[in-house]
């Protein structure tokens, strides 16, 4: 012999499965913001490391040769030796970089030498990979105030 209410006791109604829905929703528009402000955080914090190793790099280039590379030469110098009629070639003593350096949004870092800023301008266009902006977007440079990664002048 069945009870009556023995077969609701085996299910949710449609009644309580859209209240579970709604309190997911709720949490998820709460939670889901937060988790993707930490995110850009991140990636700004990678970009700055980033930038850091690459200094760390070129200085140790310009130790081995005398000069840092040209901005015609580039980044590529870090990871592969210069002609052997260029000046210094001989002293090279790389790879200083594993591989072609890239700023947390996949984008190559801009490099001049001589820089406007210092012996060389090293630096990163944000995610939108254009000049300026704001927040995310924002350029993140080797010269800039209050940067980790300033160059003495």
């Amino acid at each position: 012999m069945h009870k009556p209410h023995a077969r609701r006791a085996l299910g949710f109604t449609l009644i309580e499965l859209l209240i579970v829905m709604v309190i997911l929703g709720l949490l998820a528009a709460i939670v889901v913001p937060k988790l993707f402000g930490k995110v850009d955080g991140a990636k700004l914090d990678a970009t700055r490391t980033q930038l850091t190793a690459v200094e760390t790099a070129l200085d140790a280039f310009r130790l081995d040769i005398g000069r840092y590379p040209t901005t015609e030469e580039g980044l590529l110098l870090l990871q592969t030796a210069p002609a052997e009629d260029t000046p210094g070639a001989n002293r090279w003593r790389g790879p200083y970089l594993k591989k072609t350096p890239r700023d947390a949004w996949g984008n190559v870092f801009q490099y001049r030498a001589p820089g406007e800023h210092g012996d060389f301008d090293l630096w990163s266009n944000g995610a939108d990979n254009k000049e300026g902006g704001e927040g995310n977007d924002a350029d993140l440079t080797n010269w800039e105030a209050g940067s980790d990664t300033d160059k003495a002048q």
